[in-house]
């Protein structure tokens, strides 16, 4: 897999999240190797407006017909808004992760945090070591 797939402008966790810092908030997804790894995304389960949640816990699940996942937080925050049309469509996982597939925007609480995650490069080291 090259680190091509890992867009230069977020940060990475090793359960295989991205965040990508906008302003005060940050946008939360699944990388492409999760999608790959994952297959075809059936349902997702995500948190409430308005709920705090903690770098490193369980947030929520994704289920593909392959497996049940679980979503780890990136940082601490308050959820600010969650993409409704997965829902629906949770296909956009598949399609477009990176884009359309995004889960959720948290309010950071520390952007300090971020400096503790993984950069595009150093993620994609990190994916070649679980091939």
């Amino acid at each position: 897999m090259s680190d091509t797939q890992f867009p230069e402008d977020r940060r990475y966790t090793k359960e295989h999240e991205w965040a990508k810092l906008e302003q005060d908030s940050i946008t939360v997804g699944i990388t492409a190797f999760a999608v790959e790894q994952l297959g075809d995304v059936t349902l997702v389960d995500l948190p409430s407006v308005g709920s705090s949640i903690k770098a490193g816990e369980r947030f929520g699940d994704i289920e593909s017909v392959k497996t049940v996942s679980e979503l780890f937080s990136p940082v601490d925050g308050e959820v600010i808004e969650v993409n409704e049309a997965l829902a629906d469509k949770p296909e956009l996982i598949n399609d477009d992760t990176y884009g359309q597939g995004w889960m959720l925007r948290i309010r950071i609480s520390d952007q300090s945090q971020l400096e503790e995650l993984m950069d595009a490069a150093s993620y994609a080291t990190f994916v070649a070591e679980q091939d």
